[in-house]
């Protein structure tokens, strides 16, 4: 099945650079491009896409914004951001609005192709690089008056399965460094989407946030 992408960013030689790369690749074609948020918006209903990718800074209508609406919406479009790391006061926002993964744009194109594919799948993925920036960014800002979140019906190795997630370790590096096969890891996280009532990884890692799970060396 060929997957349709809305591409959503206010730089024109963004969206040529992208739509060059796709148009190359078999199984994924281009339905669309948007030059602010509002069109993706409205592109993510009218084409049926299955992934937009979608830039966080456009004028009017920001990619926080315009991806609350597209996974409030009910479309079955998935949204995949795109970022630079200037852009990580965003990038929690972003997951909040129900983001389903992440780009960075200095990523090999190859990656960019790996992620709409993760995405359109159902999964999620989150460029390690951001994923330790928002640790970083997150666990040193102060909370006041905030509890850290109670993980509960859980087991411990559920629990340790959370925190790799959240440090972005695939599901064949999880099973690695807890000594356990990928068809394992696999099924623990599956059983924490399921207790934790979360969408995608994503969620997993927001959730491992506000828990406390992971914390970053001074």
């Amino acid at each position: 099945m060929t997957i349709r992408v809305v591409l959503a960013d206010d730089q024109p030689l963004i969206r040529a650079g992208l739509r060059m790369l796709i148009d190359q690749t078999p199984g994924i074609d281009v339905a669309a491009e948007a030059g602010t948020g509002a069109e993706a918006v409205q592109l993510a209903r009218d084409t049926g896409a299955d992934v937009v990718v979608m830039d966080i800074r456009m004028p009017g209508m920001d990619g926080i914004e315009a991806t609350q609406l597209i996974t409030a919406g009910g479309t079955a479009a998935r949204v995949l951001v795109l970022t630079t790391f200037d852009d990580d006061d965003y990038v929690y926002g972003a997951l909040r609005a129900g983001a389903s993964g992440f780009l960075v744009k200095d990523m090999a194109l190859d990656d960019i192709l790996a992620a709409i594919r993760v995405v359109a799948a159902g999964d999620a993925m989150i460029a390690p690089g951001v994923t330790r920036r928002l640790i970083g960014q997150f666990t040193s800002e102060p909370r006041p008056g905030r509890a850290a979140r109670e993980l509960t019906g859980i087991t411990d190795r559920e629990r340790e399965v959370l925190r790799l997630v959240a440090l972005g370790m695939s599901n064949a590096e999880i099973a690695a460094a807890l000594y356990i096969t990928a068809g394992t890891a696999k099924t623990h996280i599956a059983h924490l989407l399921a207790k934790l009532d979360a969408r995608d990884r994503v969620q997993l890692v927001i959730t491992a946030y506000e828990a406390g799970l992971v914390s970053v060396s001074p």
